[in-house]
Order: C-alpha cells, then sequence, then structure tokens
C-alpha cells in the first residue's frame, strides 16, 4: 500500500548517494529487489527508501517502480547531476525542474515526436509543493555554500563565481550529450530546456502512471556542449554531493 509520507529519493550513481545515505538512519537491513538495494530508515524525521537506480531511462524507471509497487513510497525525488543546456546555466548551478520530456522518444508519424504513445503527453509536470521546496532547498544549499569559506574554497576549485538556481524544463534520453553538434541539436527543437540527463523524465512517466508525486533537481557538472568541462568525479565529491545534502535535509523539514 501507498504511504504519503514515506518518500521515495532515487539517485543514478554512487558519488551522488554517498553523503545522503549516510545521514539515514537505518532502520531495518537493505533489502535487495531486481539486484538493487533498497535503503529503509528515517531522514531528518522522514520515513525514507534510497535507491541508486543506475543510469539510463529503464534503469531508472524499474527503480521508480519497484519504490511505488514494492516499498509504498508515496512520493518520489530524483538527485543528482546533469549537464548545462540552457545559455545562462553555467557549472555549479543548480537546476530544478518543473517539466520533463524525453529528448530521445520518436514514434513519428504515428505519433508526434516527444510524445509518449497513447498519453497524449510529451511532457510531464512536476508536483507543485515538492518543487518549491526543492527550489528553497537549493536557493538554500548556494547560500550555505557561498557563505561558508570551505564552501567558497570548493567553487574556486572550479572557477565558479556566483552559482544560480534555474527551475523550469529538463529532458532526459539515453545517450550522454557531449558534443557541440548534439547539444545545438537539442537546443533547435526544445529551447526552453535548462539542461539534459538520462534518468528523470522516464521516473516522470512511471509517477504519473501511478499518480504519485514527483520532483527532480539537478546539479550542473559540464556543459552538455562541451565548451566547459570538468572531472565528474572531483566535481560530485566537492560540490554535488553536499548540494543534495542541503537539499534534500531543507525540502523534509519544510514538511508541515
Amino acid at each position: 500500500m501507498v504511504s504519503p509520507a514515506r518518500i521515495g529519493i532515487l539517485s543514478a550513481l554512487k558519488a551522488e548517494q554517498q553523503q545522503l545515505l549516510s545521514r539515514l538512519l537505518l532502520t531495518r537491513p537493505a533489502q535487495i529487489q531486481g539486484q538493487r538495494a533498497y535503503h529503509r530508515g528515517r531522514l531528518h524525521g522522514h520515513e525514507v527508501v534510497m535507491v541508486l537506480s543506475g543510469i539510463g531511462k529503464v534503469a531508472a524507471a524499474t527503480s521508480a517502480a519497484c519504490l511505488i509497487a514494492e516499498f509504498g513510497c508515496g512520493v518520489l525525488l530524483f538527485t543528482g547531476t546533469a549537464g548545462g543546456l540552457g545559455e545562462h546555466v553555467a557549472i555549479g548551478d543548480i537546476v530544478v525542474a518543473d517539466s520533463l520530456l524525453q529528448h530521445d522518444l520518436d514514434a513519428s508519424p504515428l505519433f508526434p515526436r516527444f510524445e509518449v504513445p497513447l498519453t497524449g503527453r510529451s511532457r510531464f509536470g512536476t508536483d507543485a509543493a515538492w518543487t518549491d521546496r526543492l527550489q528553497r532547498g537549493a536557493e538554500a544549499a548556494l547560500s550555505e555554500t557561498v557563505a561558508d569559506a570551505a564552501g567558497r574554497a570548493r567553487l574556486e576549485l572550479f572557477g565558479i563565481q556566483t552559482p544560480r538556481v534555474h527551475r523550469g524544463l529538463l529532458i532526459s534520453g539515453d545517450r550522454f550529450v557531449n558534443g557541440q553538434d548534439q547539444a545545438h541539436a537539442l537546443r533547435a527543437l526544445l529551447p526552453d530546456a535548462l539542461a539534459v540527463d538520462m534518468e528523470s523524465a522516464a521516473v516522470a512517466q512511471v509517477c504519473a502512471d501511478h499518480r504519485v508525486p514527483f520532483a527532480a533537481v539537478r546539479s550542473i557538472s559540464d556543459r552538455a556542449d562541451a565548451t566547459a568541462h570538468t572531472d565528474f568525479d572531483r566535481f560530485t565529491a566537492q560540490l554535488a554531493r553536499h548540494y543534495s545534502d542541503i537539499i534534500v535535509a531543507s525540502a523534509l523539514r519544510q514538511i508541515d
């Protein structure tokens, strides 16, 4: 049975999940389902199940479905990293999704490009209340990082001066976008896309099918057009995991 109070938190990679998982007060041993470990416990006073989904839309969708059907999660959140697409989206910024789309989905001419067949939809909106919480959490993460000497030092490692929070369209696909031609083609088709990842839109579709609220937040680790790159592992260890820690803590503390 789905519990509105039980929150599922997904990350694609271990480095993205590691700091959040270290905060979780486990209430039972990890449970293995579909070769994935699901960690149940309390996080900032709330019942949470965390899973490392792995990379790609299928991996993310199966993990999301399991969180809902097997663990009864009534809300799903995705946190991790993404490539910046929007003109003003830079490394070190945070993107909070308010809609999601699968950029590699094309069942034309039977259905319009990007539309999920038989749904009449290409874009899936996020839950407004949870998206607001994540946005406030993202703003808190940047404020705390800039105000803290260690945080400022971490920003300086990557040449980041004034990180910003963006809210809008996040797109996903089973292709790592890391070249100018690919990025320019996506911008031409979807000029309002802020960032690109490989999982979030698939989870949004699963949540829509199950009528479960969903929200997603991504730290920008690189520019998807390859105009600016950084060491992904270093960025995740130095910044992204700290961002996620503060964002999730802030979002959970905002629950009435």
